[in-house]
């Protein structure tokens, strides 16, 4: 195999590439895909923080929520009533002031004071409110705070839903460009009868499929970067995250160049994506509901990438914390290497008859 002729191929691919749909495709749809999951969720645009107050006196605390611009104010009847919007995620914290409040805490008595966060809540709106909220307090006494806040979680503490849609979306970014974009472009050179063309020229078909992969695996990593990116899930780790994001770009870049070698055109290619989307985007869903058996997600080859990149990203694990998913991963990689070595073979047969 020439690299030289791999090279002017994979040029070419470049030049020719945004003339094509799947090209564009490959370049917006994730792009928007996170704009609106993260829009809807609320973490490329962080929401104010939101505080809910019990007053069954007339706190002056009360007073002065109201008057910052920083924090959304609701005020509730009911403690039950506050603790079920907070449990719901309705708001990001509830307070109750006890009637008196105000009094007692002057007065050098520590009255009893019920913080509640919701598990949803993203951890720097709980600090706002907790700090503010004792800041408060300290005004109110006009010394150092007399009463300590107790954090009480309600709900699931897990990770908010805006962080546990992350790896759905960056999956979402790597399978469409590393997977839909040489699988489609095989096709429809196959289609075209470009690919016949082939057999009389010194490009060999290895060099071909080469040049495609190669263009996915650039552009899945540039689209799951720029995916990342908007999320804030970059992690502090960038040779560590390159290194996760190559592996899960070359496995997807793999399975793409595999399913455009058994495809004889573009029908068959949306046909076999359709059937085995889920194998590809499966392992993802489980980060988004914590509480179902993680052991199913592991069936799916595409967790062995998936995960080592949620952990680099999300909580800053390195190289030495992954080396086991990464290790397995390389063996699934070398296995679809092997079948995609066998396909090539067969597919260079199959034009060279119909030649």
């Amino acid at each position: 195999m020439s690299l030289t002729r791999t090279l002017k191929v994979l040029s070419k691919d470049f030049r020719l590439g945004p003339r094509s749909p799947i090209f564009l495709w490959v370049l917006f749809v994730p792009v928007l895909f996170t704009l609106i999951l993260q829009v809807t969720f609320g973490s490329l645009f962080d929401p104010k923080p939101r505080l809910g107050i019990v007053d069954q006196g007339t706190s002056t605390i009360t007073t002065s929520v109201q008057g910052m611009e920083g924090i959304e104010l609701s005020l509730i009847d009911d403690a039950d009533e506050l603790k079920s919007k907070v449990e719901a995620d309705d708001l990001d914290a509830g307070l109750v002031l006890q009637a008196g409040f105000d009094d007692q805490v002057r007065s050098g008595a520590q009255p009893p004071l019920e913080f509640y966060v919701g598990g949803e809540s993203l951890a720097s709106n709980r600090i706002i409110l907790a700090v503010t909220t004792v800041d408060l307090i300290r005004e109110v006494e006009g010394t150092p705070p007399p009463v300590e806040v107790a954090v009480v979680p309600l709900g699931d503490e897990g990770l908010p839903i805006a962080v546990r849609l992350v790896p759905f979306i960056m999956m979402y970014a790597l399978v469409i460009a590393a997977v839909f974009l040489p699988a489609f472009s095989i096709a429809d050179e196959r289609e075209k009868g470009t690919l016949n063309a082939l057999i009389v020229t010194p490009v060999k078909l290895s060099e071909v499929l080469t040049a495609k992969g190669i263009l996915g695996v650039i552009l899945a990593l540039a689209m799951t970067v720029a995916t990342l990116w908007l999320n804030d899930a970059l992690g502090a780790k960038p040779l560590a995250l390159f290194v996760v994001l190559l592996f899960g770009a070359v496995m997807c870049a793999q399975i793409g160049l595999i399913f455009g070698a058994v495809s004889k055109d573009i029908t068959s290619v949306y046909a076999l994506i359709k059937g085995t989307g889920i194998l590809l985007i499966g392992p993802s869903v489980f980060y988004i509901w914590p509480d179902w058996p993680q052991w199913i997600a592991k069936i799916f080859p595409t967790y062995w990438v998936i995960n080592p990149i949620f952990e680099v990203s999300l909580n800053n694990a390195g190289l030495a914390d992954v080396w086991v998913e990464l290790a397995i991963a390389l063996g699934v990689i070398a296995l679809l290497a092997l079948a995609l070595l066998q396909l090539t073979r067969r597919l260079g047969t199959q034009l060279a008859t119909a030649t």
